[in-house]
């Protein structure tokens, strides 16, 4: 655990007491803090005080004599409504924060020579992907690798801040909008598309909290800019005008005259190098084991452009890249029954995401639904060419049904994951068709009917197996009956 010493001797209120809100209540008080937590929740609590964390009622302490407020992430200070503490924080004059801001100023701290490299990812798409390539990429070449933040470990829970360490952030807006320290040596922008809109007003307001993840970089730093929307775009030539960093665009789709970019399926790196730009190709990544998709050639782009900005070598980096194994619940490659796969997609919490998954196959048998976010899934229609039937579940599979039956999709509705999973299965199966894949990309939240994306994958992994298994025995018996004969 990384101890937050920078905070010695201060009053330091926490609310939410989740999984980064206990850690950072821990570190504060190894480090020498007056902690003060607060969670709406009973259970989350006692969760906490059984951890060691010193919980107190924030509703009726007084204010004034808190120095600053570690705010939880999903807890909003200001859209759509402000939370009671957050109300109560901006009244007493209280500066509010997440841990990643106390994990900068603990950076921040240390004499420049001895501070570790940060790696910080963010963007609506891509990032766990991105987040775990380079966290795969940095362990290939030796490194040691710190991967957390929004993915995995809370950034505080990760081991204590060295010379020599990479810490790989991935951060969402809600974590960026509350972190005024961070300076990055690498720092990525993949993309931007609709989403938690309601948080933060408007597209405007979004792009504004992701584009803070390059907050006081300088000229020594990489500033990583995917290209492939209008919004990268103009983030890229405005860095590039300001002159106040390295801008390295990246690209999935199409060539680039500097930076890093990936053509039909190949990894090109068009970096600085002995004094001119010189241009390699350093990976096929229609070998990768892990990176279905085109999509996911701008992940690698960005990959790549990170881990040879902080100083590794391309081949080592182009070597790595093909054997990612993937990330779960991203087009995560479960197995196949004869010629039909199973990929777990369940990550793509919105149309955006599974759109990435469609456009990757043909032949498929799309599983989707739960709760919907605006717009469902009528952006998707030019996709729908691939989908052979859909299974709908949760409560958006009538809305769906609708959509996609006026685009002739043959579609069902199955409720439940498993059924669906039976159902696609037995249809998949009995096409004949070549290389049919039963893809789980729900384009929705699960919590009308999971705890949580992670839950749903893998349940879907579950049964998935279970099918491959049964079909495995009955083959290896069926081979076993023969030889006998």
């Amino acid at each position: 655990m990384i101890e937050a010493g920078t905070f010695k001797g201060q009053s330091i209120a926490v609310f939410g007491l989740g999984r980064s809100g206990i850690t950072a209540a821990l570190s504060l008080q190894k480090g020498g803090a007056t902690v003060l937590a607060w969670d709406d929740n009973t259970a989350s609590r006692k969760a906490a005080e059984k951890a060691g964390v010193s919980v107190v009622n924030l509703k009726t302490y007084n204010w004034n004599n808190i120095d600053e407020l570690v705010l939880t992430p999903g807890v909003p200070h200001e859209l759509p409504k402000p939370h009671w503490s957050a109300k109560k924080a901006k009244a007493a004059g209280v500066p509010i924060i997440c841990d990643i801001e106390i994990f900068a100023r603990e950076v921040m701290a240390r004499a420049p020579e001895r501070r570790p490299n940060i790696i910080a990812i963010t963007g609506t798409n891509g990032k766990s992907t991105t987040t775990s390539l380079i966290g795969h990429i940095l362990n290939e070449a030796g490194r040691d690798a710190q991967v957390g933040g929004n993915i995995g470990r809370a950034v505080l829970d990760l081991e204590s801040i060295y010379e020599g360490a990479n810490y790989v952030l991935e951060l969402s807006s809600y974590q960026l909008e509350r972190t005024h320290s961070l300076k990055a040596n690498a720092a990525i922008f993949l993309n931007l598309t609709a989403d938690h809109l309601d948080r933060h007003g408007d597209m405007k307001g979004y792009e504004k909290a992701k584009i803070r993840v390059f907050n006081n970089q300088t000229k020594e730093d990489a500033a990583i800019i995917g290209v492939d929307g209008p919004e990268g775009k103009n983030t890229c030539s405005g860095l590039i005008a300001a002159n106040g960093r390295r801008v390295l665009p990246i690209s999935g789709k199409r060539s680039l005259g500097r930076g890093v970019c990936v053509i039909k399926g190949k990894l090109y790196s068009v970096m600085a190098g002995q004094g001119r730009e010189k241009c390699q190709m350093v990976a096929d990544l229609n070998k990768a084991i892990g990176l279905d998709g085109q999509h996911n050639w701008q992940n690698a782009a960005a990959a790549y452009a990170a881990t040879r900005a902080i100083g590794l070598k391309s081949e080592v980096i182009g070597k790595a890249i093909l054997s990612f194994p993937g990330l779960e619940h991203r087009l995560e490659n479960i197995g196949k029954v004869g010629p039909v796969k199973y990929v777990n997609d369940s990550k793509a919490t919105n149309a955006d995401a599974a759109a990435q998954a469609l456009k990757t196959y043909d032949n498929i048998y799309w599983i989707a639904g739960g709760q919907a976010k605006e717009g469902g899934i009528a952006d998707l229609s030019m996709h729908f060419k691939n989908i052979s039937r859909a299974y709908l579940i949760g409560e958006a599979a009538s809305d769906f049904e609708a959509v996609l039956k006026a685009n002739k999709i043959p579609a069902k509705i199955s409720k439940e994951l498993h059924l669906a999973v039976m159902c696609a299965t037995k249809d998949a199966l009995a096409s004949r068709a070549q290389h049919p894949v039963i893809l789980l990309s729900p384009a929705c939240a699960s919590f009308d009917q999971f705890k949580n994306f992670e839950v749903r994958g893998d349940m879907f992994r579950s049964q998935a197996c279970k099918i491959i298994e049964m079909f495995e025995r009955e083959k290896t018996n069926a081979s076993m009956k023969q030889g006998a004969a």
